[in-house]
């Protein structure tokens, strides 16, 4: 399931972060925070457009997995589906000088994360993501999702 997990990560960052942007500064605060994508053995990947309410494709049955962009440094993650914890793993996404998200390498300075949560055999439901800066403004950020 880890290596799993990994290649998901590593073939989502080169697929759909090539093209978001964000600053290299020293400990940015959250500046953005979106679920990417939706991935299940019925639909595969499904992309979260900005603004987007609820999936468009039905991912009901078991091994969903949802993807997270945070940008910017949080205190500390609150996520849930329908109230319930939900467990993930995150990886730290950097920039190249032009701004373009990329995978981090060893030098490269991490201005956010990518969350991978997997819904447990959950079948639908809201699932909500928010996070607090860990620096000025302390601003806090959320979004949420329905899964169906």
């Amino acid at each position: 399931m880890k290596k799993r997990l990994f290649i998901g990560i590593g073939m989502l960052l080169a697929l759909c972060l090539g093209a978001q942007t964000a600053s290299a500064a020293s400990a940015p605060p959250l500046t953005q925070l979106k679920v990417l994508k939706v991935e299940s053995p019925a639909c595969g990947f499904e992309d979260i457009a900005e603004g987007q309410e609820q999936t468009r494709c039905n991912h009901s049955g078991p091994h969903i997995m949802i993807y997270v962009l945070e940008v910017g440094y949080g205190r500390e993650a609150h996520v849930g589906l329908d109230g319930f914890d939900v467990n993930g793993t995150r990886a730290p996404v950097c920039a190249f000088t032009n701004g373009n998200l990329t995978d981090c390498t060893v030098g490269m300075k991490t201005v956010g994360y990518l969350y991978v949560f997997d819904m447990a055999g959950k079948q639908e439901g809201t699932f909500t993501f928010s996070n607090t800066s860990i620096n000025a403004p302390g601003n806090t950020l959320s979004t949420q999702l329905y899964i169906k």
